[in-house]
């Protein structure tokens, strides 16, 4: 669960110590942002609204996220205008940037019909004024666009995000509807409605069981059978306790008798998630492909994250960066989590009714989480070769033992490792090439003469 990629902006990340200050309440009763910038504060950060909670017009049977209504029971799951309003003051305002993402996801969030996002746009463009630059990014199934919907999508430069996990056959076998049937066709549909109607959109491809082992043959269908330029991959990993392993198992939508709430616990994964193995495999496979072929056509994030790392620089990407807690999840009545991947009591934060989402960014509780990415790395992460590309990835996926016995290394770290291993001569090449002021897609013609 991501939101789609934006290459004009890079994603912001801060590894100092932030001191918390308490805001105000001011207009209108609503909390006001401290009057000095807290200490190392972001001059950007990135909010994943989610204006209907987890409810979802599908019923996909790796979306965890579709469990996390248990939080709200008898919840009506729709942001109110009043919310959306109090939201975009306090993002704008606590931006010391000139451009401001925008960012909405679900559960589905189309479900909340295009007039919502007319007003919400307008909204946003009467905050920030002539002087600040915004872009909206959305993420959806795509089932229930339109050619309204796309219309709008066109004419706000709205950066769609689209989830496809590859041909029909694997798409289908997890990502269907409440009454279990396939999705597939509906959401090519989709695919080509936003592409007559020149919509921006990126794909978000789900790697898991079902297309796992055909990282080729997903990457062909998206560039060569429906034209993808942009493609996100996203690995599913599913933990689960001993306990409840057979629940998760029968999956995390409505079909499933007995549910459970999805919780960062446990050092089992579901059947559906992809294996260590096959996820390196998987990004091999596509990498190979894209670096003779593709380069400065086809644009993959993980591997524009992981040239930056070759050149120094900081990914684009927060599970690569050394820290993270500046990408903070918004729910749909305020309610503010320490990212997207904790939805879960713990990690609530607060609610913007009450307090500032400056202030949230910058509370003690917030700085702990994202420092807590880099010092809480096994030795195994600390000492490895690939570190500087990986950063022990995401949190989310550190629950397994070391050969050590040191709790706190990746699940994935098998697969990332023999990935970054594998790609570090193309990307010297390609580092070079951009370091020396030439493009690098000159990597393809390099490796073919070497071929």
């Amino acid at each position: 669960m991501t939101s789609p990629s934006n290459s004009k902006r890079s994603s912001p990340h801060n590894d100092l110590v932030i001191v918390s200050q308490s805001v105000s309440i001011g207009r209108k009763g609503e909390p006001e942002l401290p009057p000095t910038w807290p200490e190392g504060f972001p001059p950007a950060f990135h909010v994943l609204a989610k204006p209907t909670g987890a409810i979802c017009n599908l019923d996909c049977t790796y979306c965890f996220f579709l469990s996390k209504e248990q939080l709200y029971p008898g919840d009506r799951f729709r942001m109110s205008d009043d919310l959306v309003a109090t939201y975009l003051s306090q993002l704008i305002e606590s931006h010391q940037t000139r451009e401001i993402t925008i960012a909405f996801q679900g559960g589905e969030p189309t479900l909340m019909g295009v007039e919502f996002y007319r007003r919400l746009v307008a909204k946003a463009k009467e905050i920030a004024g002539p002087q600040r630059i915004l872009e909206f990014t959305l993420q959806t199934n795509g089932t229930l666009l339109d050619d309204e919907w796309c219309e709008f999508l066109a004419a706000e430069q709205v950066l769609v995000g689209l989830s496809i996990d590859g041909p029909a056959a694997m798409h289908d076998a997890f990502r269907v509807d409440k009454q279990g049937r396939p999705t597939y066709e509906r959401v090519k549909a989709a695919w080509e409605l936003l592409q007559r109607h020149d919509v921006a959109t990126n794909v978000l491809c789900s790697v898991h069981a079902a297309n796992a082992d055909h990282g080729l043959e997903v990457y062909k269908h998206f560039r060569d059978d429906l034209g993808v330029r942009f493609i996100q991959l996203i690995p599913i990993v599913e933990r689960a306790t001993p306990e409840l392993i057979d629940k998760a198992d029968a999956g995390w939508g409505e079909r499933a008798s007995e549910r459970p709430l999805y919780l960062q616990e446990g050092s089992l994964v579901t059947e559906r998630s992809v294996t260590p193995a096959q996820w390196g495999k998987f990004l091999t496979a596509v990498f190979d492909e894209w670096v003779h072929n593709d380069v400065g056509e086809v644009f993959v994030p993980s591997f524009d994250a992981a040239l930056a790392a070759w050149l120094g620089m900081q990914p684009s990407m927060c599970i690569f960066s050394e820290t993270c807690g500046t990408a903070i999840a918004l729910e749909h009545n305020g309610d503010v989590y320490s990212c997207d991947h904790y939805v879960e009591p713990d990690f609530l934060l607060g609610n913007i009714a009450t307090q500032h989402l400056a202030e949230m960014v910058a509370s003690p509780q917030q700085q702990a989480f994202g420092s807590a990415k880099a010092t809480t790395l096994p030795s195994q992460c600390v000492n490895c070769e690939v570190r500087f590309a990986c950063h022990g990835e995401c949190p989310r996926n550190r629950f397994t033992t070391t050969a050590d016995g040191e709790d706190g290394l990746n699940y994935l770290c098998a697969g990332y490792y023999g990935f970054f291993t594998h790609i570090d001569r193309p990307m010297k090449i390609m580092a070079e090439l951009l370091r020396t002021g030439r493009p690098a897609d000159e990597v393809m013609a390099i490796l073919a003469q070497a071929d």
